[in-house]
């Protein structure tokens, strides 16, 4: 794995996080970095979105995690996970996606969180494989249409 590490959205690289894009094929799965940002700053403190750079400072992905949101509205279920993840087609097979799954669960744990949540649109050619792979273990439920998948920290 090349060496990568995250970075804060600022003013001197949001270009670079904009720029961020997955294959056309995946555009279906995870929503662009734009609408990602907007959501982060209308949610506050409960989004964490991050660039994810390689050894050369090159923007090879883009992540962001929710962090205690109230699952369903109802004030009694508070869940922190990956809300989002889209990596550059050349970065893809590289496992930028497991640093980021593990970058995410490394910070939750800081934050005291046992849970990572995560969801997917279900499909023979979604990421489902993926988590599965990293350990995430389906739930029974769905949210807006997509499986819920959780890993224990």
């Amino acid at each position: 794995m090349p060496e990568l590490r995250l970075a804060r959205i600022t003013p001197a690289n949001i270009d670079t996080a904009l720029a961020v894009k997955v294959r056309p094929d995946q555009e279906h799965f995870v929503s662009p970095v734009a609408k990602s940002l907007a959501e982060a700053y209308v949610h506050g403190e409960t989004a964490w979105p991050r660039l994810i750079l390689d050894e050369d400072g090159t923007a090879v992905g883009f992540l962001m995690t929710f962090l205690d949101i109230d699952w369903n509205g109802k004030g009694v279920d508070f869940r922190s996970g990956l809300w989002r993840l889209n990596v550059v087609p050349d970065a893809q097979g590289r496992g930028v996606g497991r640093f980021a799954v593990s970058s995410v669960a490394d910070e939750l744990r800081r934050r005291g969180v046992t849970r990572m949540y995560v969801t997917w649109h279900p499909g023979d050619d979604g990421p489902e494989g993926f988590y599965r792979k990293l350990g995430f273990e389906l739930t029974g439920e769905t949210s807006g249409g997509q499986t819920v998948g959780v890993l224990h920290l």
